[in-house]
Order: structure tokens, then sequence, then C-alpha cells
């Protein structure tokens, strides 16, 4: 399975983005309007400069909650930005979310933004490849029936 089928197979292929200088009130607002726990951060909608979470939000309240409200995304947003390819295989993405300790990955082609994988759509898929090789196993079995 590639991470372009992961993409076909989503109800909502838009990404949500925000620009770097939006305001942290302004994040928040959209992670609640969309039900989302992450955005990427990008000026014109295509180049990623960078991806803001919960948990971004999170460290910053830890800091000092103060002026949290009133700063802008790029004061807060994760500029190491792990990005995967639409050709990449699920299996590779599942390692590297788990290895780097992430659950959102913006999928980039020819340096524009193509789509975002979270873990929970990539475990949907896993768990529908299984469902799919259970049934296949299971008709197999009892002899095509």
């Amino acid at each position: 399975m590639r991470i372009k089928d992961v993409l076909a197979a989503k109800a909502v292929a838009t990404v949500v983005v925000i620009d770097p200088r939006a305001s942290v009130h302004d994040l928040l607002h959209l992670l609640a309007e969309h039900n989302i726990g992450a955005v990427v951060v990008s000026p014109d909608g295509e180049q990623v400069t960078g991806i803001v979470s919960e948990r971004d939000v999170v460290r910053r309240i830890a800091e000092g909650p103060d002026a949290l409200l009133t700063s802008t995304v790029d004061t807060i947003m994760s500029t190491d930005v792990v990005v995967c390819e639409p050709s990449d295989s699920l299996d590779d993405l599942m390692r590297l979310m788990t290895v780097r300790r992430i659950r959102h990955v913006p999928v980039v082609h020819d340096a524009k933004l193509q789509g975002l994988v979270s873990i929970g759509d990539a475990v949907k898929t896993r768990i529908g490849e299984l469902e799919f090789e259970r049934d296949q196993l299971n008709q197999y079995v009892s002899g095509g029936q």
C-alpha cells in the first residue's frame, strides 16, 4: 500500500493550513472548527514551512501561558517537518511515525503539499488491509463459498 492510496481513501482530501503570521488564537479556532490535532503551516498553501499541533500549544503553555494567545504560529510551530512522498509505502511511514513519535506527516511532491496523513489514517488503512486479507483467507478455506 502506498501513501497515494491512503490519500485517495480519505473522506476529506483538503489539508487545513495556516499562515505562519496567524495568531495562536486563530490556530486554536481552526483546530476546534475542523476537529483536528495538527495544521500544516504554509504561507501559500503549497510550501510546507512548518507544522503545529496540540502538543506545540501545550508545550508553550507549560513554558508560560501569559502571551500564548497573542503569539504567532511561527513562534510555536515545529520547523523540522518530517514529510513523505505519495509513492512511499505505508509500512515505511508507520515505522517512521513510531520511531519519531509523530502523529501527522505532510505528503509533498515536487515541493508542493499534496495531503496530510495522520496516525489514524494509517491505522484505518492497515485495518482495512487486514480485514480484506482475513476475508480472502476465509473464502479460500471455505472453498470459495
